[in-house]
């Protein structure tokens, strides 16, 4: 597990979003890395919560909350990259993070530090909570219908101020959709009737990624214009507009603008792999818990080539084929 080769490889992060969360997870990192430990005891601090506590010991319901989960997932990419990070930076050709994990990439980048990208993310999950409650929402996945046409039938199911839009364009037979209860139920009767092969309800706490989040966005906004942030020092792909971000200003913008626009996952990964030029794709690296993002590339980009770092034994090995 390693980027050596006759050229130097280039490298796409890749930074996981909310659902990945386990109970017991980044405990391995901590126990096993300096930098790691570290990272989360800053985070714990910057909080003023035992944020590493309830990931490592739950319980699950206290971890699986917005507020817990979103700094949880940034937390543990952050442990990851505060290991492997002397090792990879300047390999990396661009970095993305699904949803929250943008907030992860631009750690990665420098931009935020790990303690101030926690505050935010935490802050986020707060506002989203909040403007879920206030106008309860739902999600549901939709696989096997191309993305375009889950987007046309979604529109077509919009009755009055009942809404609902495809709000992850994760792979290019897969997409979540995000609106009012009644109008998801609408759409997803269309999906089916269409040729979708299934239509999974999700549980969360509001309709992300669409118009219902809107009463957060003033919140989110002034949070981020506080948040100290530097130049990052490689691209970061924005989930809302698939293009490479390359100034702190543009960053904080765009991390606003996401929280109502859609997660374009299947155009960023396509971008991760044309930035470097034409010739060999990057290395597909993805960095916190799980393996989603690096498996969503394999689909969108026919052949490419992928690491996880998720646990103590993958960056150990990492390290040492580095």
């Amino acid at each position: 597990m390693g980027l050596d080769g006759p050229e130097v490889v280039k490298v796409a992060l890749l930074c996981p979003g909310q659902g990945a969360q386990k109970v017991g997870m980044g405990k391995d990192l901590a126990d096993s890395f300096d930098a790691a430990r570290a990272t989360f005891a800053g985070i714990d601090e910057a909080l003023g919560i035992p944020l590493s506590r309830i990931m490592w010991e739950g319980p699950e319901e206290l971890l699986t909350r917005t507020d817990h989960a979103q700094p949880a997932i940034l937390a543990h990419s952050a442990a990851v990259w505060a290991v492997v990070g002397p090792t990879l930076r300047e390999r990396v050709a661009a970095a993305a993070g699904h949803s929250l994990g943008e907030y992860s990439a631009y750690v990665a980048a420098d931009t935020f530090t790990p303690d101030d990208a926690a505050l935010l993310v935490r802050r986020r999950g707060e506002l989203m909570h909040e403007a879920g409650a206030a106008r309860p929402g739902t999600m549901a996945a939709v696989l096997g219908l191309e993305s375009q046409a889950v987007s046309d039938i979604c529109r077509a199911a919009c009755e009055g101020e009942s809404v609902v839009v495809a709000a992850n364009l994760n792979a290019p037979d897969q997409t979540v959709i995000s609106g009012d209860p009644a109008a998801v139920s609408r759409a997803g009767d269309a999906l089916k009737q269409a040729g979708a092969k299934r239509v999974i309800p999700l549980k969360v706490s509001g309709a992300f990624h669409s118009p219902l989040m809107a009463p957060a966005l003033e919140g989110l906004t002034a949070a981020l214009a506080a948040a100290p942030a530097r130049e990052p020092c490689f691209p970061v792909v924005a989930n809302a507009t698939a293009q490479p971000v390359r100034d702190a200003r543009a960053a904080k913008a765009q991390l606003a603008a996401q929280l109502t626009s859609p997660v374009r996952w299947v155009e960023c990964t396509r971008k991760l792999a044309e930035l470097d030029g034409p010739g060999a794709a990057p290395t597909f690296v993805e960095i916190g818990p799980g393996n989603v993002l690096t498996g969503l590339a394999k689909r969108i980009v026919p052949g490419a080539a992928t690491i996880t770092l998720g646990t103590a034994t993958e960056v150990r090995a990492f390290l040492e084929a580095a």
